[in-house]
């Protein structure tokens, strides 16, 4: 029996290989579906079954195409109402696998139909729980992304206190907890940078599986702090649900070659968003005007999701030459299925068509440390998240979260020059090319950001009040 973990760190996303005996089981597998079908091919496996903890709100899975591609089933567990051709199983239901069993646990909490996958040896001796986002470690899942229910995040928390006390705390300490999603996820509050442990482990170092916590303290306890989810979760969790395009599809209308004037002409005609890939360096040296950028070498897909009210919108990417197509997928696994092409030949090709070329100001972090210390009346963004920002931030940053630039764009007066600061220049920069695409011209990153100025002995306070006005 082989279990192995797919790791995605832009996503903080785990989906899983099991194999036993020439038959494999995928959990949660991404949208992009072509890794899951080599692995199986090298052992010589068929992948019989597709298994979703629940309808994911934070990327759109690969269930739809990896089923069609393998001729494998699509499992859910009890009381999910997927629109397309698959197996809802009962509670308690075994699927073989090889040699190995799967035993379906409903555990409903995180959303109604949420359930935990044990997987048991050749011996029938319990190994393993996939636990999708019902336990993470060091954490549990959110109670308020169910998507048009009728019960409050309370009721659900109050479904998940019982799921983990009645179907997971009673298996053994040695059974190895396999968890949907690790830290950097929105999923949980409290995750663990760790992305496999025991169970036993979790018992005595998780908070929420305390065994003197009682029901009350358990519901105020999940349900106090949490912020509110990306605007795009809900939209992922009604395409899992509803189907999707396949990613062949989509692919053979992103990965359309454009010369600049084409690109121009598409841009114009579709009102499409342009977005740079390419480093956030590469970007400030010189970039198509009006295009913003977010990098694909950093959290790509999640801040597309943040910043990118609407899935429909046309989309034209500038990136570095052969890396296209990864930006196609990595948009397509949140939802973003109307890419239309790209830069053939990327920036570079641009430039040489002798076509608009805009540049971001930066400075870097020795000299911004000079200007802060010599007087000079500045205005310091801080970009950050309001979690950070209050934990500690530069004396006189103002807090503007690039999570709410687009709600608090008023907030900025473009008669006025700012310097933009996030924890290392991608966030900022970021929010430096989309108030520049909005016509604020008097923008400069900070590269670096808060690590290098911190680093430098800049002055820092955690004191929570910031600037009321800008």
């Amino acid at each position: 029996m082989k279990v192995e973990q797919l790791y995605t760190g832009c996503l903080a996303e785990a989906a899983y290989y099991i194999e036993s005996n020439g038959e494999a089981v995928i959990i949660d597998p991404l949208r992009d579906v072509e890794p899951y079908i080599e692995r199986a091919k090298a052992d010589g496996a068929q992948i019989k079954y597709v298994l979703e903890t629940h309808f994911h709100a934070d990327f759109v899975s690969g269930h739809l195409d990896l089923a069609k591609k393998t001729g494998a089933a699509i499992v859910y567990g009890p009381t999910a109402k997927p629109e397309f051709e698959a197996h809802v199983a009962t509670d308690g239901e075994v699927l073989k696998v090889g040699n190995a069993s799967i035993v379906v646990l409903h555990t409903p909490g995180h959303t109604m139909e949420s359930s935990t996958f044990l997987l048991r040896d050749e011996a029938g001796k319990d190994y393993a729980i996939f636990t999708g986002d019902t336990l993470f470690l060091g954490d549990v899942g959110r109670p308020d992304l169910a998507v048009k229910s009728d019960l409050s995040r309370e009721d659900l928390a109050g479904f998940l206190f019982d799921s983990l006390r009645n179907k997971i705390m009673t298996l053994a300490d040695e059974v190895i907890v396999y968890p949907g999603h690790g830290a950097g996820s929105a999923c949980g509050k409290k995750m663990a940078k760790e992305t496999m442990g025991s169970l036993g482990d979790q018992k005595k170092f998780n908070y929420a599986l305390r065994a003197d916590m009682g029901r009350d303290e358990f519901v105020k306890e999940v349900t106090t702090g949490l912020v509110a989810p990306p605007q795009y979760f809900p939209k992922n969790a009604v395409m899992n649900r509803k189907g999707y395009a396949s990613i062949d599809d989509i692919r053979e209308r992103g990965l359309q070659a454009l010369s600049a004037r084409a690109f121009q002409a598409a841009w114009e005609a579709e009102e499409a968003l342009v977005i740079d890939t390419r480093h956030q360096d590469a970007f400030a040296k010189g970039h198509l005007p009006g295009s913003i950028f977010i990098g694909v070498d950093g959290t790509f897909a999640p801040w597309v999701g943040a910043l990118i009210t609407d899935l429909q919108q046309a989309i034209l990417i500038v990136t570095e030459p052969g890396r296209e197509q990864e930006v196609v997928d990595r948009l397509a696994r949140v939802g973003y299925d109307n890419t239309i092409g790209y830069l053939d030949g990327g920036f570079e090709a641009w430039a040489a068509a002798d076509m608009d070329v805009e540049t971001t100001p930066d400075m870097t972090a020795g000299d911004f440390f000079k200007l802060y210390n010599s007087g000079a009346p500045i205005n310091l963004v801080d970009v950050r998240r309001s979690s950070e920002y209050d934990g500690q931030h530069i004396e006189g940053a103002y807090s503007l979260p690039l999570d709410f630039l687009n709600q608090r764009m008023s907030e900025i007066d473009r008669e006025k020059r700012y310097y933009l600061q996030c924890a290392s220049g991608y966030r900022s920069m970021i929010a430096a090319s989309i108030l520049q695409a909005r016509g604020y011209q008097d923008v400069v990153n900070v590269q670096g950001g808060f690590k290098a100025l911190t680093d430098m002995g800049i002055r820092t306070t955690d004191y929570k009040e910031q600037i009321t006005e800008l």
